[in-house]
């Protein structure tokens, strides 16, 4: 079996991210998003809900799991039987910080291979980042995000609907 790890921090999971997800779900018998405890950031939402807002996304994917990890991702691959780690490229600026983090898990485990893919070009400004930002200040995310997402954001906010 084929098991790809889609790792990120999902602060919250975008379309964008569903987009990589729906196509690592064509090419691998499973894929596991990994929603991972990062003690360096802050995030808006905690990992039990991050990892419901995902949950909550994959529905529609059979094949496509959400767990949760605070180990070296390259550890938990390993732990999951995972013979790929799938990571999103927007831009160009993004390749030089993902292909360090490639190389770096190369070296702790060369076993595990990291594919880069890209989301539709409809989705390559997107960034969980943005989406806070525009939700926060009272902006429509309704193309964005999944209304459960959404309505996650406005909750949040403490904003009754998430259009603006």
């Amino acid at each position: 079996m084929r098991t790809a790890i889609y790792p990120g921090s999902f602060d919250p999971l975008t379309n964008g991210h569903l987009d990589i997800i729906q196509r690592a779900a064509k090419l691998f018998d499973r894929v596991i998003v990994a929603v991972a405890q990062n003690e360096g950031k802050k995030p808006l939402f905690s990992l039990k809900d991050r990892l419901s807002l995902v949950q909550q996304s994959l529905g529609e994917f059979p094949n496509v799991q959400a767990d949760s990890f605070d180990t070296l991702l390259v550890d938990y691959a390993a732990a999951q039987e995972g013979q790929a780690i799938i990571r999103g490229l927007r831009a160009v600026s993004d390749f030089e910080f993902e292909f360090q983090l490639a190389l770096m898990n190369r070296k702790l485990n060369g076993s595990v291979e990291t594919i880069f893919m890209m989301p539709r070009e409809t989705y390559t400004f997107l960034s969980s980042r943005i989406v806070k930002e525009i939700a926060r200040l009272g902006g429509n995310v309704d193309g964005f995000v999944p209304p459960h997402v959404r309505a996650a954001l406005s909750r949040k906010f403490g904003r009754a609907k998430g259009k603006s």
